[in-house]
């Protein structure tokens, strides 16, 4: 199992996204995703958070909530829980990705991109400002087969 962290950086109503399209053998390749990354030793969430927003983006957070966590399960992926942020205070300038192409994508569009279905859920639960949560989604390929919200499937 691997843990990551995934933050949601919001501005004028867009988020901050990274269309996956450098990487080889990538997870989310051609998929428009969040800020994140693999945990390194000795990381708290928090910490993997800023570091990963400052690597990618060049953005620094002054702040960020942290909103829960989603237990990720693929037939083809090990098991991953991903900690997932959003984040309205930062600062910095915004510079070139080696991941992907950074991009602000307004809310509404992008439940119309190419996204993990299960994304949708939790960038729901993040604009309801629900407290934290516990988020499981079971994919077979790229197809949410099963999720469960704080243990009561949906």
């Amino acid at each position: 199992m691997i843990n990551t962290t995934l933050c949601h950086i919001e501005k004028d109503g867009a988020y901050l996204m990274l269309h996956r399209v450098k990487k080889e053998n990538d997870l989310n390749r051609d998929k428009w995703v969040g800020i994140g990354g693999k945990f390194e030793d000795k990381e708290s969430p928090e910490d993997c958070n800023a570091r990963e927003v400052l690597e990618e983006t060049g953005l620094t957070l002054n702040s960020a909530r942290y909103c829960g966590i989603v237990t990720f399960i693929s037939d083809k992926w090990e098991t991953e829980y991903m900690h997932i942020f959003h984040s309205d205070d930062f600062s910095g300038e915004l510079k070139d990705c080696d991941e992907g192409v950074l991009e602000w994508v307004e809310k509404e569009k992008l439940y119309f991109m190419p996204i993990w279905e299960g994304d949708k859920i939790f960038l729901r639960l993040i604009e309801q400002n629900v407290p934290f949560f516990s988020l499981k989604l079971e994919y077979t390929g790229d197809t949410l087969i099963n999720a469960v919200l704080n243990g009561k499937k949906l």
